[in-house]
């Protein structure tokens, strides 16, 4: 199936992706993680949540963490343009049929609650509380020296109706994995920012979440993290990588938090600014798609994921699967 021309005039307007919020059963060893090691920094916290910037970012927060006595994800939250894009929101999923609740989050303005199309939890925002800017405090950078979420990429049981849906909300492709027998998508990468994506589909069962993203300045904050993890107790967390993507160009690290939260290090990928820019198309049986060099993904990549609060997954029905290691 191909994929649908960029929707270059949505209903309403998405500047990007924003935070994650993720349920945790041991608050104070996600903390640990977080912030001793990945180098995020405390913006505030309680006894029962913790809010996390990087160094970039001037917004209180790019994730949140609440003590849960299951681990899940509980939204995924954009941006919009200002305050009348979340009453056009509001309007487009109320006509499309969607549960749609203003909701009170801290240090957010209104916020707007829906679901998408496989019913996962996306909230939408304008205002958030301003910090003042860290990106000079260097005496603050710590473990891989994050400096902004980047992407998130999810598990979908239809990555056809998946991109379907984001388009006409807005989402561009950049590049896709088509398999060839089927003519079906087995993995996009969409954007709202400029780079090679905000959101991203992965087929599998789903909705899950696959990985949250985070960028950093060079491959060789990657190899040092690498260095802290092996020596502090977290070398079983690391994943896959590090190695360079064919799809994105970017040079990875996937590691999994205390509770298996998926988090891509990322860096090295480029910009699609131009709104006429032409995708690029991958076959599933590329073995340079996933990995231009590097070993090849575990099994582990392709089964696991975060569920989302109260929501039960689905198979998919495309049983085609990439190079897998063993």
């Amino acid at each position: 199936m191909p994929i649908p021309a960029p929707n270059l005039y949505p209903p309403f307007n998405i500047i990007r992706l924003s935070h994650v919020d993720f349920g945790v059963t041991d608050l104070a060893a996600s903390k640990a993680f977080y912030v001793d090691t990945l180098g995020l920094q405390i913006t505030d916290e309680d006894a029962n949540t913790v809010y996390l910037r990087a160094m970039e970012e001037r917004g209180h927060h790019c994730m949140v963490l609440h003590k849960s006595p299951e681990a899940h994800v509980k939204a995924l939250s954009f941006k919009v343009y200002d305050e009348a894009e979340l009453d056009k929101a509001h309007a487009w999923f109320a006509a499309q049929g969607h549960a749609v609740a203003w909701v009170t989050r801290p240090y957010q303005g209104r916020t707007l609650a829906t679901t998408d199309c496989f019913g996962m939890p996306v909230e939408f925002y304008f205002q958030m509380k301003r910090l003042e800017p860290i990106h000079q405090k260097y005496a603050l950078y710590k473990g891989v020296k994050p400096l902004r979420i980047d992407h998130f990429n999810c598990f979908s049981p239809d990555v056809d109706k998946a991109v379907g849906f984001y388009n006409q909300i807005g989402f561009r492709v950049t590049e896709y994995t088509e398999d060839e027998d089927s003519k079906r998508l087995w993995a996009a990468w969409t954007h709202r920012k400029g780079g090679v994506h905000d959101l991203a589909f992965t087929n599998g069962t789903g909705p899950r979440l696959h990985h949250t993203a985070f960028w950093v300045p060079t491959p060789l904050n990657i190899i040092d993290l690498c260095d802290l993890m092996a020596t502090t107790g977290y070398v079983a967390n690391i994943e896959r990588g590090p190695g360079r993507h064919g799809i994105s160009n970017a040079f990875f690290l996937y590691i999994l938090d205390p509770d298996g939260h998926r988090i891509e290090i990322y860096c090295s990928d480029y910009q699609t600014v131009d709104p006429d820019l032409e995708a690029i198309k991958w076959d599933l049986k590329d073995p340079q798609r996933q990995t231009l060099w590097g070993a090849p993904a575990p099994r582990s990549w392709f089964e696991h994921g975060s569920v989302f609060e109260g929501l039960e997954p689905v198979a998919s029905t495309l049983g085609a699967s990439p190079i897998i290691a063993p």
